[in-house]
């Protein structure tokens, strides 16, 4: 499922960090891998010289040979590539030039915002991206040395979108022989709206408890069509969206 992957770095720490997931995911799924780095054509436009335009330059030539020494270390191929334009424009369309499979890409790099959950690159490539995109934490929200899969999390609301999700994430767990746990959450205020102030009846809680249970059973048996020797775990859980709790069944 996965044949070729592109993994996008800017230069930062988060990007290599990432880098080195992907090589290790690329390497046991033997999947090609193209490394890419956008120049910004914000900041081509923003300099005076030519010599400022070629250390800029320079510097995404160095991120992509900081990768490849990964790469060398690994006693793994990659092709990498120096592109010019708006970052995740260039990165989605390189994607689909290449035909490949899976973007790798940092949380947040160097153009992220400290207080956002993800850099503005990384948000923009997961709304245009037409495959699929996994975007590795920071390294100090991740177990130091860590590049394996024990415990994957898949999310299902039943839709046909949720069943494409399942078949990736069964694709990576496969080579880790990781455990799978298949998740449905019954938003109760999306449910019952925001104001309201009643509480939603019994019999529609139950309603919505048991497409949940319908649907974490329908992907326990996609994965186990494909993965029978996976182990899965499947949870029907109910949240209040608005208040950020979280109230597990009894």
């Amino acid at each position: 499922m996965f044949d070729r992957i592109v993994i996008a770095v800017d230069g930062s720490d988060e990007a290599k960090h990432a880098a080195t997931h992907g090589l290790d995911l690329a390497k046991i799924l033997n999947a090609t891998v193209d490394v890419l780095h956008v120049v910004p054509q914000k900041a081509l436009r923003l300099t005076q010289t030519a010599d400022e335009q070629t250390r800029l330059r320079d510097r995404g030539e160095a991120a992509l040979s900081e990768i490849e020494e990964l790469a060398s270390e690994r006693d793994y191929p990659i092709m990498s590539t120096l592109s010019e334009g708006k970052p995740a424009a260039e990165i989605n369309e390189y994607t689909a030039e290449q035909n490949a499979d899976l973007i790798i890409i940092e949380r947040q790099g160097m153009t992220g915002l400290g207080k956002r959950l993800l850099g503005g690159v990384t948000e923009q490539v997961l709304h245009q991206s037409d495959v699929p995109v996994f975007v590795v934490p920071d390294a100090d929200q991740m177990i130091e040395g860590t590049t394996e899969y024990g415990r994957i999390l898949i999310s299902t609301d039943g839709s046909e979108n949720a069943e494409v999700a399942t078949q990736y994430g069964t694709a990576i767990a496969q080579p880790y022989d990781s455990d799978i746990h298949v998740l449905n959450i019954v938003d109760l205020q999306a449910a019952g709206g925001a104001f309201n102030a009643g509480g939603l009846e019994k019999e529609f809680l139950e309603r919505l408890e048991t497409r949940g249970q319908e649907a974490v059973e329908r992907g326990e048996n996609e994965i186990e069509d494909t993965a029978p020797d996976l182990d899965v775990v499947t949870a029907v859980e109910r949240t209040t969206s608005f208040e950020g709790g979280c109230c597990r069944r009894p």
